[in-house]
């Protein structure tokens, strides 16, 4: 097996979970009363205690919690720290599904808990994932590992300042964190693939055109 093996089982685990996770937020939200503000307010409020049909983005929170474990089991070129913080921040995200907030609003300190563990290992895990060679996929060298986890340190620091001072963009600010999240795996399994393209079509470049015998 070479470095940029993923089997197509990853493959298909990392493009389902960006698909999942937007078409079920807008999915979820339209099933709220017309109060409901996706720029304002956060995708946690999709599975309040009170929330109408609550069960779809509960449903899409296991769901894609699926697929990122799946995916790092499956990401095998990918460093094994950067994978078991993924599949980590996976299964403490899905717990988010098990710690609704409350109704009536407020917080709950145990959906925090939770929430904040799932965000900082989905975005932390490619500091784990990198590897050097001349054969490893783009997308795990080193720099655009650590360039991956700084974007997110970013985009968490904006939505926690949202949840702070209340400037009303809280919502906007967790869908794209999420979204980001969501892409990072996609993207790394993406570039183990296109380099295992590449690389045999070099290896048939080196070996020449078979001339038929005689």
């Amino acid at each position: 097996m070479t470095v940029q093996d993923v089997p197509w089982w990853g493959m298909a685990s990392s493009a389902a979970a960006p698909v999942l996770l937007v078409g079920g937020w807008t999915v979820a939200a339209e099933l709220q009363p017309p109060s409901f503000d996706p720029v304002s307010d956060t995708v946690s409020e999709l599975m309040a205690v009170d929330a109408a049909d609550r069960w779809v983005m509960t449903a899409v929170f296991l769901a894609v919690g699926v697929c990122y474990v799946v995916t790092g089991i499956a990401l095998r070129p990918a460093g094994l720290a950067g994978r078991l913080v993924l599949i980590a921040g996976a299964v403490t995200g899905m717990m988010v599904a098990a710690h609704p907030q409350p109704a009536g609003g407020g917080g709950s300190v145990s959906h925090a808990i939770w929430a904040s563990l799932g965000f900082a290992g989905l975005a932390a895990w490619p500091a784990g994932a990198w590897r050097r060679g001349s054969s490893v996929p783009w997308a795990l060298r080193p720099r655009v590992c650590f360039r991956a986890v700084a974007v997110q340190i970013l985009l968490l620091t904006w939505f926690v300042a949202e949840l702070v001072i209340g400037a009303g963009q809280a919502g906007l600010a967790e869908r794209v964190v999420g979204v980001d999240q969501a892409l990072c795996p996609l993207a790394v399994v993406l570039s183990c693939r296109l380099s295992r393209i590449s690389a045999g079509a070099w290896r048939h470049y080196i070996g020449g055109p078979q001339v038929p015998s005689q």
